[in-house]
């Protein structure tokens, strides 16, 4: 079983594929959007090693990339440590789920945008950086929540 560090920014499965004499991992769009991970900034990469049977029940949910890598970049997260099983599970909430939040930046739309584990992202209306309200999730989708504040 292989621990994740708690700085976990995001986690997606990639293919490694040769680019002009160089060994690269494409960042899915979905990524960047969501400012999981910056153009232009460093990160620390992690590439682990698929196992045969995880990689085709994977294959269905990834990102559209091929499962033979799993790349996990290391920034800003508040994720407790976890084995990459765990990680790929899904979104990390359910509708209705209550959730402690710290706001780190605000979206193209001005709504608030927070991180829990994994790098998933949560958007919270009228929040702004540095907000830690209580939240209560009310919509659900693979790399991005929506939550309503119930308390400040």
């Amino acid at each position: 079983m292989v621990e994740i560090t708690d700085s976990l920014a995001c986690l997606f499965t990639g293919k490694v594929e040769e680019r002009d004499g160089d060994h690269v991992v494409a960042i899915p769009q979905s990524e960047i959007e969501h400012a999981t991970v910056v153009p232009n900034e460093t990160y620390r990469v992690a590439l682990i090693q698929r196992d045969d049977d995880d990689a085709d029940a994977d294959a269905e949910s990834s990102t559209g990339a091929s499962p033979d890598r799993r790349v996990v970049g290391n920034g800003a997260g508040d994720s407790a440590a976890r084995s990459s099983a765990d990680a790929a599970a899904g979104p990390p909430v359910s509708e209705g789920d209550v959730r402690d939040v710290t706001i780190e930046t605000l979206g193209d739309k001005g709504d608030g945008i927070a991180k829990i584990e994994r790098g998933y992202v949560v958007i919270v209306p009228d929040s702004k950086p540095g907000d830690e309200p209580t939240v209560k999730i009310t919509s659900v989708r693979e790399n991005v929540s929506f939550a309503d504040v119930i308390d400040e």
